[in-house]
């Protein structure tokens, strides 16, 4: 059964910095993508960053220059960095991990955590 599981979010100042972390455990199989999504109140849930195998990445155009998605593979873990906080960066922020069916499987399945809140407040 595979588990995400976030860490690293919490209360910060305006123009701060917070690092967070997403623990896939399970198996998963190839062609996997690796992204964070956000939710704040009242508004939908968006895509924040997204990386691939190859390590192509893209960002919400909010947060370019500012965040940065990493991933490190041998431990199933990837990041986001996300610097000059704001307040509008308030929300819920959950990963998730796209990857084939199977090893040899054409479709995909979706993995998602349970989310992380991240609060910009002075």
């Amino acid at each position: 059964q595979v588990q995400l599981e976030e860490s690293g979010g919490g209360l910060v100042q305006p123009g701060g910095s917070l690092r967070l972390s997403c623990v896939t455990s399970g198996a998963i199989f190839g062609d996997t993508t690796r992204a964070w999504y956000r939710q704040a109140p009242g508004r939908q849930r968006e895509l924040v960053a997204a990386i691939n195998e190859g390590d192509d990445t893209r960002y919400a155009d909010s947060v370019k220059g500012r965040f940065t998605i990493s991933r490190v593979a041998v431990s199933n873990t990837h990041y986001l960095q996300m610097n000059d906080l704001k307040p509008e960066d308030t929300a819920v922020y959950y990963c998730k991990v796209i990857s084939r069916s199977s090893p040899t499987s054409t479709t995909y399945r979706e993995y998602w955590g349970r989310g992380t809140q991240v609060t910009v407040s002075s």
